[in-house]
């Protein structure tokens, strides 16, 4: 009896062991097949998926083909099929949760080894220069892959939340291509620029001219706003910048039309009349003193840089050339001048 017992149990496991060696088999085949020829796929991964819910997601996105266990080792257990994971490929079934970017082209391993990784995708968000903080917001809107936890929040509350002093926060963010993962909040990305506009500023005014007009970081952050609406061209920066920094040396008004359009609010449709020039708003530069109480828009750093490191030069005028750039000039008759060319130069296009 005992005989017979010893046999069947070697009969058993030489059973067992062949189905596991078969399985062991069909599984490395099964891993070693190319994924399906489609493009980069994301994937997101749910935290305690299972191996097999893992396949069958991947092959719901159509990355791979056929990812039921018990389709690959045909008949062994489901019990003895995750065992046989564990036994001969552990690391696969360490993968992380979080989305990720699938390479098609390669094999199944090649794709499990993705989620291995755990390095999750990166997504970009490019907050571009010289718009608003409105204009910010209703960009956020439109991202799918950030959580929105701004979207009951004054600009006043989210600048309390940022650290800020302030309650508008023109100017006090850096535009720039940010990086981040599925699910990060706006906030998080709105901190991240400010941190950086903060950093920024405090190397800049401590590298700024002596000739730099502005007294406070604040006041750097509201002329490098004005220059960033007043020239897109790297090279004019530092010449505008001259041009406002001689005019509050000089007690004069800075009299620039983008502080005018500011001021104008929701008002604005894209023209500005004399009357606009002359309506008093706490932005019209035109009929008040001095720089307006805020920025005006979000600045490069260049722009800020230009705002502390002015040329040198004895230009108090600028005017648009008609050919995306501008003419300088030191007396308002020059300016006149070259207003009439300006003007000439339209009527002509």
């Amino acid at each position: 009896m005992l005989k017979k017992l010893i046999w069947m149990f070697v009969v058993i496991t030489l059973l067992v062991a062949g189905a596991l060696f078969w399985g062991k088999a069909q599984f490395d085949n099964y891993l070693s097949s190319p994924t399906l020829n489609v493009e980069q796929a994301l994937m997101t991964v749910k935290p305690r998926t299972s191996f097999n819910q893992l396949l069958s997601q991947l092959e719901q996105q159509k990355v791979i083909s056929s990812p039921k266990l018990d389709q690959v080792t045909q008949w062994l257990h489901p019990n003895l099929t995750q065992v046989l994971i564990r036994y001969i490929h552990p690391e696969l079934t360490q993968f992380k949760a979080g989305t990720f970017a699938i390479e098609t082209g390669g094999s199944v391993q090649q794709a499990l080894n993705t989620l291995v990784k755990g390095q999750e995708y990166q997504f970009t968000m490019t907050l571009v220069e010289g718009e608003t903080f409105k204009q910010w917001r209703q960009y956020f809107k439109g991202v799918d892959s950030i959580e929105h936890k701004t979207d009951t929040m004054s600009e006043a509350d989210i600048a309390q939340y940022l650290g800020s002093s302030h309650k508008k926060l023109e100017g006090l963010l850096l535009p720039e291509t940010y990086h981040y993962t599925m699910g990060t909040s706006d906030l998080e990305i709105l901190k991240r620029a400010y941190q950086q506009m903060d950093r920024l500023l405090q190397q800049q005014w401590e590298k700024r001219k002596n000739t730099a007009r502005v007294k406070t970081p604040y006041q750097a952050l509201i002329l490098g706003s004005i220059i960033e609406k007043e020239t897109g061209i790297s090279g004019e920066r530092g010449l505008v910048s001259s041009v406002f920094n001689n005019r509050l040396k000089k007690g004069m008004r800075l009299q620039t039309d983008p502080t005018v359009i500011y001021g104008m609010g929701e008002r604005y449709n894209g023209n500005i009349t004399r009357k606009d020039l002359r309506t008093r708003t706490a932005y019209n530069t035109y009929v008040i003193n001095g720089l307006p109480p805020t920025p005006i828009a979000m600045m490069s750093r260049a722009s800020l840089i230009a705002a502390l490191n002015p040329e040198k030069s004895n230009y108090y005028y600028f005017v648009a050339d008609g050919t995306g750039g501008h003419k300088f000039s030191t007396t308002l008759r020059q300016h006149n001048q070259a207003v009439r060319a300006y003007l000439k130069t339209l009527k002509k296009k």
